[in-house]
């Protein structure tokens, strides 16, 4: 009788340990609540909201520099739509300027914005040639 009792609670100790225990059929299987999160800025949503923010009441939200602002201060802002503007500078270039200042254009200071968030900035200019149509080449005549 003893040996029928230890070799029940051995079977009974294998089974619970072969698998999982079967899940009561009176629990609700509903979803937990999700909770809301807001999804950290990616970095070039970074570099749009900072240029937004910081570029744009100058250089225009498309890039073209034909602001009130930049009117009334009298700036000549290169047309960033245009995609010959852009070609000849570099990303250091375009970095280097963004973090000295250039004239009445105030710097970008580290502590306002990370090295990889002004890459962002300028991932971001570099969009504005790519949404305009391709000019149409010169004819000879």
């Amino acid at each position: 009788m003893l040996n029928s009792y230890l070799v029940v609670c051995v079977v009974m100790l294998l089974a619970a340990a072969a698998g999982p225990a079967p899940q009561n059929k009176h629990q609700s299987t509903a979803p937990a609540p999700a909770t809301e999160t807001v999804p950290a800025p990616v970095p070039a949503e970074q570099g749009k909201a900072i240029y937004q923010r910081d570029c744009a009441i100058c250089h225009g939200d498309d890039g073209k520099g034909q602001t009130d602002l930049a009117k009334s201060m009298q700036l000549t802002l290169d047309d960033w739509s245009d995609p010959r503007t852009l070609a000849g500078k570099t990303d250091h270039d375009l970095f280097e300027l963004i973090r000295a200042g250039k004239d009445k254009m105030p710097a970008e200071p580290a502590d306002r914005a990370s090295d990889a968030v002004l890459k962002d900035i300028i991932q971001y200019i570099r969009t504005f040639a790519k949404t305009q149509p391709a000019a149409a080449p010169a004819s000879a005549q």
